[in-house]
């Protein structure tokens, strides 16, 4: 059957109708994603899908293709039991409004990367692989390939380590199953049993080392980034390349690496 459409054509009922004085007919694509992120985010605690729908005046067909993409690209987080709630990427954007003034998620990774003097990312994972989400680069004479929005596998980055190093095994072992552990470089982790040798020695040292698995001549340290109930959202790393900053140099930013995610998963 065809998706119920709202008529909202100037003097239509549905046109006429308002929420918040806001048109509620979410006439086209943008306005009905961002009706239903709105929606999802109201009140103080998660909502469920037919609610999201009736406030956002989208169908929930509709509504629950945007809410998974949302949840997809971080803005939206899927309870597991048919509610909604903020994502931690929304959460990110909304500190950095309401920290104007004040430090928020880009003045926090703007103060590492001045004091390692290296690039810094901060991704948030949507699905089997992570979304890059900000990025400092630093003042030095060459620039990292990666841009935000940019998605980067799992398996082979030092954020996506992080991230599989604090997943439930059933989680992981369903990751691993859909995305795979394809070779990046001659150096990436394509096995199991030395994947989870790696995520248990992350889990012990609170960080994760890409030497080169990802990248060639690029080589990134990485922490978890928590939301706030505990689940991991993301990570913050450090990126630099191999001519310019041996092993030993990447390893010692770890504390202030670590700190850095511990201010930001206090801002979620």
């Amino acid at each position: 059957m065809g998706e119920d459409r709202i008529d909202d054509r100037p003097g239509s009922a549905a046109g006429e109708q308002r929420r918040g004085g806001r048109s509620s007919s979410a006439g086209n694509a943008v306005s009905k994603a961002l009706n239903v992120l709105e929606a999802a985010v109201a009140g103080t605690g998660p909502r469920r899908l037919a609610d999201i729908a009736a406030d956002s005046g989208v169908p929930k067909a509709s509504a629950h293709r945007i809410l998974a993409a949302l949840n997809e690209l971080g803005f939206i987080a899927n309870e597991g039991d048919g509610t909604y709630r903020a994502g931690t990427r929304m959460l990110a954007l909304a500190e950095e409004v309401r920290a104007i003034g004040g430090a928020g998620v880009g003045e926090i990774l703007a103060d590492l990367s001045a004091e390692v003097g290296q690039t810094v990312h901060l991704a948030l994972r949507g699905g089997d692989h992570a979304v890059y989400v900000h990025k400092v680069e630093a003042d030095q004479p060459y620039r990292m390939a990666s841009r935000v929005g940019m998605r980067l596998p799992l398996h082979s980055t030092a954020i996506g380590k992080c991230v599989l190093a604090h997943l439930p095994e059933p989680e992981l072992a369903a990751i691993i199953a859909s995305a795979g552990m394809p070779a990046r470089t001659d150096r990436t982790i394509t096995d199991r049993a030395r994947l989870d040798e790696e995520l248990a020695r992350i889990r012990e040292r609170g960080y994760a080392i890409d030497d080169e698995e990802n990248e060639q001549t690029i080589r990134c340290i990485g922490a978890p980034v928590f939301d706030r109930g505990g689940a991991v959202a993301g990570g913050v790393s450090i990126s630099t390349v191999t001519f310019m900053v041996p092993s030993e140099r990447l390893v010692s930013y770890a504390p202030a690496l670590r700190a850095t995610a511990a201010k930001l998963a206090a801002l979620w």
